[in-house]
Parts: C-alpha cells; sequence; structure tokens
C-alpha cells in the first residue's frame, strides 16, 4: 500500500526546494512566484531497518518497501479563490491525497522576496486554511445544488445529506475548516466522495534556517529545506555522517513519515521469504483478513488463518523455522487485530 501527500503554501516559501529534497528529484525552484505551475509529482520508499534485516534471513530476490507519493502543486496567495495569482484551480490536483503538507516560511532572506512583504508563518497559515476552505466550499455548494433538486422527491436519504451539507457549508463560510464541523462517523462516510481537502489530516512544516526553540505538537516539524536539499545531493552513508557531525538525528523525510504515520494511524506488517521481502502499510486496527486483502483479494476470500510472529522475535530467532522451534508464532484467526511488526504467512483456501 501506498499513500499519498500533497504539499501546499505560499509562493517562495521553500516549498519545492523541499519536494526536491524529499524525493531527490529535481524541480524549479527559482525565486519567483509560481515557478512550480503543473503538479510536480514524486515517489519516495519509505525507510524501514527491519525489512533489510528480514531479507537477510532469507536472501530474498526482492525487496519492496511501502512508498508515499508526493505531490507539489503551484504556491497559493491571498485571495486565489477570486482568482488573484493562478488562482485556486491546481488544488484539484490533491483531492485525493491522504493528507496536507503545509509549508510555512519561518525563516529571513533578503535575497527571497516574501510575496506578503515580511515572515509571519501564522498569518501564512491563515491565507492558506482560508483559500482551502473556499474550495471545498465550492464543491459543497454544487453539491447541494443537486441534491436540492434530487430532494422533491423526498428522498430520505437526500435529505440527511443535504442536511450535513448545509453544516459544512455554515463552517466554510466561515472560512473555517470542514473538521471543524465535528461530524460523526456515519457523516463523514457520506461525505467521503467529496473528498474535502479542510476534512484531511494537516501537517504544518516550518522552515527554518537555523535551530529554533519552539514549542512544537504532534503534527508539526521544524525542516530547513535548504539543509535538505544538500543532503540530497549525498549518499546515504555520507548523510549519515553529516547528521552525525551536527548532532541531528532524523532527516527531513524521516520526521514527515513518523508524523505521517502518527496522524493516518499506519502500521507496517511483513510477510518474507526467499523470492520477497515486503512491508504493507495498513490502518490500526485492521483485522487479519482484511490484512490478508491488501495482498490479494483472493486472499480475503479464501482466509483459513495467519501465522504471526513478532518481528523482535522472529529476528532473534532467525526466521521462520527458529522461531516455530520455541513456539513464537502464533495461528490467529479472522478477528485477529494485526499489530506493527508482525511478521506474517498467511494459509488460504486459494
Amino acid at each position: 500500500m501506498s499513500f499519498k501527500i500533497g504539499i501546499v503554501g505560499l509562493p517562495n516559501v521553500g516549498k519545492s526546494t523541499l519536494f526536491q529534497a524529499l524525493t531527490r528529484k529535481k524541480v524549479d525552484a527559482s525565486n519567483y512566484p509560481f515557478c512550480t505551475i503543473d503538479p510536480n509529482v514524486g515517489v519516495v520508499e519509505v525507510p524501514d531497518e527491519r525489512l533489510q534485516k528480514l531479507a537477510e534471513i532469507y536472501k530474498s530476490e526482492k525487496i519492496t518497501p511501502t512508498v508515499i507519493e508526493f505531490v507539489d502543486i503551484a504556491g497559493l496567495v491571498k485571495n486565489a479563490h477570486k482568482g488573484e495569482g493562478l488562482g485556486n484551480q491546481f488544488l484539484s490536483n490533491i483531492r485525493e491525497v491522504d493528507a496536507i503538507v503545509e509549508v510555512l516560511r519561518d525563516f529571513e532572506d533578503t535575497n527571497i522576496t516574501h510575496i506578503e512583504g515580511n515572515v509571519d508563518p501564522d498569518r501564512d497559515k491563515s491565507i492558506i486554511h482560508l483559500e482551502l476552505a473556499m474550495s471545498d466550499l465550492q464543491t459543497v455548494d454544487k453539491k447541494i445544488e443537486k441534491a436540492r433538486k434530487e430532494a422533491k422527491t423526498g428522498n430520505k436519504e437526500i435529505l440527511k445529506l443535504l442536511n450535513i451539507l448545509n453544516k459544512l457549508k455554515d463552517i466554510l463560510d466561515q472560512g473555517k475548516l470542514a473538521s471543524d464541523t465535528n461530524l460523526d462517523e456515519e457523516e463523514l462516510k457520506r461525505t467521503r466522495d467529496l473528498n474535502l481537502l479542510t476534512l484531511k489530516p494537516i501537517i504544518y512544516i516550518y522552515n527554518i534556517n537555523e535551530k529554533k526553540s519552539k514549542n512544537i505538537d504532534n503534527n508539526k516539524i521544524l525542516i530547513n529545506a535548504k539543509l535538505e536539499s544538500e543532503l540530497a545531493e549525498l549518499s546515504l552513508q555520507e548523510t549519515k555522517e553529516y547528521l552525525r557531525d551536527l548532532g541531528i538525528e532524523k532527516t527531513g523525510l524521516d520526521k514527515l513519515i513518523t508524523t505521517g504515520y502518527k496522524i493516518l494511524n499506519l502500521i507496517t506488517f511483513f510477510t518474507s521469504g526467499p523470492k520477497e521481502t515486503r512491508a504493507w502499510t495498513i490502518t490500526q486496527n485492521t483485522k487479519a483478513t482484511q490484512a490478508a486483502g491488501k495482498i490479494h483479494t483472493d486472499f480475503e476470500k479464501g482466509f483459513i488463518r495467519a501465522e504471526v510472529c513478532d518481528y523482535k522475535n522472529y529476528i532473534a530467532c532467525n526466521g521462520e523455522y527458529g522461531a516455530k522451534q520455541k513456539g513464537l508464532i502464533r495461528l490467529e484467526g479472522k478477528e485477529y487485530i494485526v499489530k506493527d511488526g508482525d511478521v506474517i504467512y498467511f494459509r488460504t483456501a486459494t
């Protein structure tokens, strides 16, 4: 399973530089607004040392990690929904992402113009939120218009949907995020096909040029995009050594992946053997049958049982044979909730 992250921000905040650093892909990062017109798309492997260690046991022919797809779109400006700058039409390119990254400039540099005249990440965040909300409002208004016509038939389901849409409209009209509507699980299901931007989890990246002491919560990250772009030019070993010399524990990509997994409630299980060792990313509280379905739909239909071992035990026993000898491989049924780090072999009828 892969997941998508959309990158948004004002022009000249380091969005494209960050994208280049994360994906090691060369993109236009010039010092002028709107240099990114067509969306930049890059796919990144999720680094996981566990994957390599499992592969070493079986000398696997192939190693397949989870991947993240990053989508970087043109910079937004104040009043983009009214046609300022390039407008907000580029937001359509990130409607189907799983999470949104907002890049906020938090560094001073007289050589790089700030489109609003001065550095103020909180103000920039408000501008981005308003533009996302106005884009969602356009989507909701269109859906309301259609639902009103259908509601004339007296269809109860359409009337329920219309009620939810009006709740969303009230919030979005105020420039607030759709997530502020506090919809329940059933209401969220009814609006899922709208792919509202402001219902998606948001990660805030503060682009800095020095170490800062700032209170950062779970969905906020401090990243020096310029430094990250320099690291992208180095080999993996050189990157580790450079970070160690700087006293930095994690790269920006590592921080973003960790945060992304947390806010999206993702975990990883593994399948391993001579042919392939593979990481599978699923949401927390996924049952064994559903996890099997991630590999192949036939696995879910023909599920018999799952042979499960904790990663640490699996490695300590040098694989399946040793783990079985010590009784550390468990037989689990359909209702088993898969845990992060589980190494699983699915027994199926197909």
